[in-house]
């Protein structure tokens, strides 16, 4: 199957054209007919101009009812045009972007799918055929067959699942880039779950004119962005692509997800976005050399971007691990030892001092910390902190396992127990990682008949990373993400990254 035009021969991409169309003031949707309209009622809370192009309005019921101006023709919208979303069936894309063209648009997303990826000669034919007018004018293009452009300080976006506000757009921020429209909406809500502040998300198909490499530079030197994820098939410059990776990871973290490392998968990436995927022992020394964090699927990803968001650089990898149960001490000290991790005993004048108040009945103040008794005394958790941290032994944070049924049956001693984490992750400047057991957290917790259990974990969860923090279902989930906050850190320090 004939995959998309390499990179030999690829057009420049204008820059300043680029960031109109990624910050539009004007956003034009051209033949929108369904599912559910999603490309207009998505952009509702879009706070700039933003137009419809239909023949027949008609076509869209309830456009006026949705507040957005329906015309005919590009050729009669108001104004400059930053963005153009074309939603035309393939064989009317070629008139759109002529249409485009002529009436000086920045650029254009082709949502539009049926091009080189199909392998059919129409679809060969209409990809060239769209390139030869691409190329004549310069116009960048995002697509076809993407989701396109999410811009959360804009409002602009691609599903109605996608947060907007009004966050200053200096503000630090993680960009997401992605070949999948639906892994671009999974990591952008995944994310924000997570309690990450996505700026922007970037769907990008099968690249014809605007590259993830081109869109890498770009976030590279996008103050607003302090952290990128990446969900790539394939790349058309690997060499271009690799060094504009090692350049970004020395100024800020980035996490490269990449589907098709089976057989089969690279097989479905040929027929989903036309992409060449490559050998994953390559793949996996190129990402590692360049500092860029690997993820092996969604949860990977988003448990990597809320560590590397969440999370202080720790000075080393010794660990103060804390839980409410001993069998629990040794499932956490297992997990985070097999992720490169260090448990250490404390010093002798630390062990005096927790002597004055832990509950050695059914609990131990040997690191990993059987705490749950002790902690059950408001103020204990705190004195358990101070103690960790003016140990020398500890230099890489604490990891604890938060009792949800604490939090369900006396929600003010869960807040303390948060307030005490805040306070520790402030003064010591160490990291905090925290995991909920969904399984054990179920069985323990009381019946409530006012809200299930999962809603309780769920609302548990938002207080926490509502506080900055990441919080992970499981010891090896939080582990693994700790190691690439710290894999991150040490790459960056040995390289003399910003």
């Amino acid at each position: 199957m004939t995959a998309v035009p390499p990179a030999v021969g690829r057009m420049p991409v204008d820059r300043a054209r680029l960031d109109r169309m990624l910050n539009p003031r004007t956003v034009v949707v051209v033949g929108e007919k369904g599912p559910g309209y999603q490309f207009l009622k998505s952009q509702l809370e879009y706070r700039g101009n933003l137009y419809s192009v239909q023949i027949d309005e008609k076509e869209i019921p309830g456009i006026e009812e949705m507040g957005v101006t329906n015309l005919s023709s590009l050729g009669d919208v108001p104004g400059e045009v930053d963005l153009v979303i074309s939603a035309v069936p393939r064989p009317v894309v070629p008139l759109i972007t002529r249409q485009a063209i002529a009436r000086g648009a920045a650029g254009v997303h082709f949502f539009t799918a049926g091009f080189a990826e199909t392998g059919d000669e129409q679809g060969l034919a209409l990809q060239e055929q769209l390139l030869d007018l691409l190329r004549e004018d310069g116009m960048p293009a995002i697509g076809p067959n993407c989701m396109g452009v999410y811009n959360r300080a804009l409002g602009l976006r691609f599903h109605p699942a996608q947060d907007v506000g009004g966050d200053d757009p200096e503000e630090g921020s993680l960009a997401i880039l992605s070949q999948s429209g639906t892994h671009g909406v999974n990591l952008t809500v995944g994310a924000q779950r997570a309690g990450v502040r996505v700026g922007r998300t970037i769907s990008f198909g099968n690249a014809l004119v605007v590259s993830e490499s081109d869109l890498l530079a770009y976030l590279r030197d996008d103050a607003s962005t302090n952290a990128i994820a990446i969900y790539l098939e394939g790349v058309r410059e690997g060499r271009r692509f690799f060094e504009l990776l090692r350049e970004t990871a020395r100024l800020k973290p980035v996490v490269v997800w990449r589907g098709g490392e089976s057989h089969a998968g690279a097989r479905a990436v040929r027929s989903h976005t036309g992409s060449l995927a490559s050998e994953k022992a390559i793949w996996d020394a190129m990402v590692r050399q360049a500092g860029a964090t690997p993820a092996g699927s969604l949860d990977d990803a988003v448990d990597a971007v809320a560590a590397l968001a969440h999370t202080d650089a720790p000075s080393g990898r010794r660990l103060a691990l804390i839980t409410m149960t001993g069998g629990q001490s040794v499932a956490i000290t297992d997990e985070f030892e097999r992720a490169g991790f260090e448990v250490p005993e404390l010093g002798a004048a630390s062990y005096e001092t927790l002597a004055q108040f832990y509950n050695v009945i059914g609990g131990s103040y040997r690191n990993p910390f059987d705490a749950g008794g002790t902690i059950r005394e408001l103020e204990n958790l705190g004195r358990l902190l101070e103690v960790v941290e003016a140990d020398p032994a500890i230099d890489g944070g604490v990891a604890i396992d938060l009792n949800v049924r604490l939090f369900a049956d006396e929600p003010e001693q869960f807040t303390r127990m948060l307030d005490a984490l805040e306070r520790f992750r402030e003064q010591s400047g160490q990291p905090v990682i925290a995991t909920l057991h969904v399984l054990v957290a179920t069985l323990q917790m009381t019946d409530r008949e006012d809200e299930s259990r999962e809603a309780v974990l769920a609302r548990a969860r938002e207080q926490i990373v509502g506080r900055g923090f990441a919080a992970y279902p499981d010891f090896r989930r939080a582990a693994a993400a700790l190691r690439r906050v710290v894999d991150y850190q040490e790459w960056r320090s040995a390289t003399g990254g910003a």
